[in-house]
């Protein structure tokens, strides 16, 4: 009887396509099996992998763990927001995926080792790290408080550092073992405010831009024992948690000044997310990637 393909992955493969110019150059691009159609390129298959999302509870990581079950990957859920992780977890299992929930704190060092442990108990040796969790204050640098500071770096800083580690020492304890998995990924989120300031949101530009430079430190350090540790910095993008500012007028005013005057979607970090927890991107390591539509450009 031959052997029925998965419809979910069916639906789910990307590919990187490659079109040769004429002055020798060549650009390499992501479309989805719908946009394709008949050419050569290879599918993003994420079958076998095990991914933890940090901050999957709602915006980006919801997004991010949807992505990655959708490609065939386990997902593992990770937030403090337990009740909202086991919607998504419905979610995917109604469309055929696999996927754990933990509870985490990012700001409690313990309770990171814990969900680290706890996620690979449930689902198996961690392949693909997405380091999502982050919060943001906005205010001007004079007005920020000691308890502003701490808010602010312990999620998104000091907490991505220690998840990233705790990560990272399982996967090199396999490599080690020679038993190592081929292909380990931490993709940290960024931002474009990383990368250059923006008014009001000095704290979270200070705290994104520690986490580009530590993206190319465990890079550095890292990358001998086959993990690519690399940074996704987006720009605006349009969630629940910020879709109320969008209509107001300060966001008509902040999308008017955009190179192509919209805000982007979650769904616009699809492929850029494929590609770097792929087998494929394994020559990609340390780098820091804007997805941010031009914003940087502005």
């Amino acid at each position: 009887m031959p052997q029925q393909r998965n419809p979910r992955l069916a639906r789910s493969f990307y590919f990187l396509d490659w079109v040769a110019h004429g002055n020798g150059s060549y650009w390499c691009g992501m479309l989805s099996s719908e946009q394709r159609g008949v050419g050569m390129g290879r599918s993003i298959n994420l079958e076998g992998k095990v991914a933890l999302i940090t901050g999957a509870s709602s915006g980006l990581g919801q997004r991010f763990a949807q992505v990655l079950s959708q490609a065939g990957a386990k997902v593992v859920l990770a937030s403090r927001r337990v009740e909202r992780l086991k919607e998504l977890r419905a979610e995917i299992e109604a469309a055929g995926g696999a996927a754990h929930v933990v509870s985490l704190d990012v700001t409690d060092y313990q309770s990171i080792r814990a969900a680290v442990a706890h996620a690979e108990t449930e689902a198996g040796t961690i392949d693909i790290l997405v380091n999502n969790s982050g919060v943001s204050t906005m205010q001007k640098l004079v007005d920020v408080s000691p308890a502003d500071f701490e808010y602010v770096f312990d999620t998104n800083t000091r907490g991505a550092f220690f998840v990233a580690q705790e990560v990272a020492k399982r996967m090199m304890m396999r490599a080690g073992s020679g038993n190592a998995k081929p292909a380990c990924r931490i993709i940290n989120i960024a931002s474009v405010a990383g990368l250059r300031p923006f008014a009001q949101i000095g704290l979270y530009a200070m705290s994104k831009a520690a986490v580009v430079h530590m993206t190319r430190a465990m890079a550095l350090e890292w990358g001998r024992h086959g993990i690519n540790v690399n940074a996704i910095c987006p720009g605006y993008i349009d969630t629940e948690i910020n879709h109320y500012l969008w209509e107001t007028e300060q966001g008509q005013k902040l999308q008017s000044m955009l190179p192509r005057r919209r805000v982007g979607k979650p769904q616009d970090l699809d492929g850029l997310l494929l590609l770097l927890a792929a087998d494929e991107s394994q020559f990609i390591n340390g780098s820091i990637v804007s997805a941010d539509d031009g914003l940087g450009l502005a």
